[in-house]
């Protein structure tokens, strides 16, 4: 006889050793997501997503249950970047999925990684006004569930044996370096199915575009030898020592974007500014002295808010754009000629390094020293100037601490791009391309959450009032702060019109007490009525270690940095009314 076959035997005996091993779809799902990277979960629950939940509940995710799903997107937005990590959003059917679409959408500009997982009617009820339904009865489904403009992957799941084609899907988008934004429709039979517990997918290394050696000497050679330009933007913020070394090498003055500010440090002798909205005078001053001959444009579309299509700013020969989107090169100036580079930004600057001789050093280049923002002296009396808001922010948080500062859509992006300064890359936060209100003053929850830390939003009363996680934070215990600039009206919407010589439409709004409303929710409410008050009321905030609300009662009759928005305007049919309005 031979030898005796080795059998496995289970701890819980032979009877259940002999069972398949089971688990809910949904149990599954949150399974692969954490394998995959994702650590986090933002949404709100439902009927329609109840096995789901239940998953959530006792998955390994850190699950954060908003207020309202648009909240629970910016902040799984917000998250995403500040992790560097994909991140998950969940909601029920109907208007729990509306309500998280323009995050998604922001999230797509922003080139954040998010998978939504949204309830969807089951098929026996479709057609028959099932409540919240959620079907090709009552929805766009091909746009809301299927790739396109707003998912790069979208699906409503039919049976639950699509697991392993959806593992597989996910893993390969969040291996894209430039962004991923998926969308699972669930019925709820697919959530509560059983199946075989299946093998953890593994996360896909990225495969990164570059440039050949020989385009590498020949843009190596046009940038040592004539008169160039880098204009940097927010693709670049993984690279910002490779953009220190090529600068420094060269001699080449730096410009950025708004979203890439510190990405070059902005007090380093080499900076010339920030682009766009509320961006340095100097930047224009240094392109009226010298013939720039080549721009190298590293990862920023040059969108309005970035360069206002300025046609100062093109240079001579050629722009020379790099970017992980081939579609990307060209479209901001058409008419101007462009030399488009498909490749990620670091390898690219890397590559360029290797590519320069010591013979292609140039000795002498020159820039002149940005000029120090204006420093203005307290005032006794209120309401308080947004410049010196800006001044004590720059003091006590950007210069003191490590915090994530993160300004809203409109006056408030617009004085923190011209007056904030900062050292290093990962710091600042804007969005600029979608530009949605509502999307800071929810997103500090999500950063503060991820990085377990201070993140500060400076903010406008009107986006406040639009959507503040104030509540979620309590919950939460996450260290965001807001500083909002209380002018009890639409800020730059106000002023934009008048502006234009328009009558502005309903703007002003009852002044609210920001401080007492955050109170109401259990966090800590500070107020600021005089310049006089300013620093030690946020030195006392920033010894806060959960949610603090600064209110601060801004001057009004203070116009922020935006003209050239007011140009571009005027350019695209804003034409002045008849009249002085103003």
């Amino acid at each position: 006889m031979g030898a005796p076959a080795l059998v496995e035997r289970s701890p819980l005996g032979e009877q259940a050793a002999a069972l398949p091993t089971t688990v809910s779809f949904s149990e599954a799902l949150v399974e692969s997501l954490h394998a995959l990277g994702v650590e986090r979960a933002f949404g709100l629950v439902g009927g329609a997503i109840a096995p789901l939940a239940h998953a959530l509940a006792v998955g390994p995710l850190k699950v954060h249950h908003f207020r309202h799903e648009g909240g629970a997107g910016f902040a799984a937005l917000e998250a995403s970047l500040a992790s560097n990590r994909p991140t998950a959003v969940f909601t029920t059917t109907g208007p729990g999925l509306t309500n998280a679409l323009t995050p998604l959408w922001a999230a797509r500009w922003e080139g954040a990684k998010i998978v939504l997982i949204s309830g969807a009617t089951s098929a026996p009820q479709r057609g028959r006004w099932a409540c919240q339904e959620t079907s090709a009865y009552t929805f766009p489904v091909g746009a809301l569930h299927g790739p396109g403009a707003l998912f790069h992957f979208g699906a409503t799941l039919e049976s639950a044996d699509e697991l392993a084609q959806v593992q597989a899907r996910l893993a390969a988008g969040f291996a894209r370096p430039e962004g991923f934004v998926a969308h699972l429709g669930l019925p709820l039979g697919v959530q509560a199915a059983r199946v075989a517990t299946a093998r953890r997918p593994s996360p896909i290394p990225p495969v990164l575009p570059s440039a050949g050696p020989a385009a590498l000497r020949g843009i190596a050679q046009l940038l040592a030898g004539g008169d160039a330009v880098i204009w940097a933007g927010y693709g670049a913020r993984h690279a910002s020592a490779e953009l220190l070394a090529l600068a420094t090498r060269l001699r080449l003055p730096v410009m950025c974007s708004p979203r890439a500010k510190g990405v070059f440090p902005e007090d380093h002798p080499l900076y010339l500014g920030s682009t766009g909205l509320g961006g340095q005078s100097s930047v224009d001053a240094y392109f009226r002295r010298r013939k720039v001959e080549h721009v190298l444009v590293l990862g920023t579309r040059l969108s309005e808010p970035t360069s206002f299509w300025n046609p100062a700013l093109v240079p001579s020969e050629a722009f020379i754009h790099v970017d992980l989107d081939p579609t990307v090169p060209g479209n901001a100036y058409p008419e101007a000629r462009t030399v488009a580079i498909q490749a990620e930004v670091g390898g690219f600057l890397r590559g360029l390094l290797d590519a320069l001789g010591e013979e292609d050093l140039p000795s002498t280049r020159r820039v002149d020293a940005l000029p120090a923002a204006e420093q203005v002296t307290n005032t006794a009396e209120g309401p308080v100037r947004p410049q010196r808001v800006m001044q004590a922010i720059q003091k006590l948080i950007i210069d003191r601490t490590d915090a994530v500062v993160m300004s809203e859509s409109g006056n408030s992006f617009a004085w923190a791009n011209q007056l904030l300064r900062f050292p290093s890359t990962g710091r600042y936060r804007v969005s600029t391309g979608f530009g949605s209100m509502g999307h800071m003053t929810a997103g500090v929850v999500g950063t503060a959450l991820a990085r377990g830390g201070l993140a500060v939003a400076v903010v406008g009363d009107g986006s406040m009032l639009m959507q503040a996680e104030v509540n979620t934070a309590v919950q939460y215990g996450a260290r965001a702060l807001w500083i909002v600039l209380n002018d009890a009206q639409y800020g730059m919407v106000e002023q934009g019109m008048r502006a234009l010589g328009l009558t502005p439409l309903e703007t002003g709004m009852p002044r609210t007490d920001f401080a007492t409303w955050a109170q109401a929710q259990g966090a800590t409410g500070l107020k600021v009525d005089r310049e006089d008050e300013l620093d030690a009321v946020l030195e006392r905030a920033l010894k806060v270690e959960g949610p603090c609300v600064v209110d601060v009662r801004i001057d009004a009759r203070q116009t922020a940095p935006w003209m050239r928005r007011i140009q571009n305007l005027i350019a695209q049919g804003a034409d002045t009314a008849p009249g002085d309005n103003r």
